[in-house]
């Protein structure tokens, strides 16, 4: 009986808890964003997290249940662990972009050595 209260005080604490939470406008509207592979979104999610009151349980919460994906408590996580940054998808770039500089007020286009695979 005693463990049953407890799991009801619980859940009545997690209820207060989201109503309260940042990413809880209550439509659902930003579950993409905190759900999303997206960098900026992801960004977003962090920043709506960072003036968040119930940052730091939220954060604790989905350590404990090792949350597979998504952004909690204003950290990233991926298998259950905190990312400290997420990669862009795919294959990182072989040559840099070709960039412009100004010599003696001339633009100039200086192009990287290009490297065979």
């Amino acid at each position: 009986m005693a463990t049953e209260l407890l799991l009801h005080e619980d859940e009545e604490l997690a209820a207060e808890l989201t109503t309260v939470a940042a990413c809880n406008d209550g439509t659902g509207a930003l579950v993409d964003l905190f759900f999303s592979e997206d960098l900026h979104d992801i960004a977003r999610a962090k920043h709506l997290c960072s003036t968040c009151p119930v940052r730091r349980p939220c954060l604790q919460g989905a350590v404990e249940r090792q949350e597979p994906c998504g952004v909690w408590g204003g950290e990233l996580f991926l298998n259950g662990r905190v990312l400290a940054h997420k990669r862009r998808r795919g294959r990182p770039p072989k040559h840099r972009p070709a960039e412009i500089i100004v010599i003696d007020g001339v633009d100039v286009v200086v192009v990287p050595e290009i490297r065979s695979a």
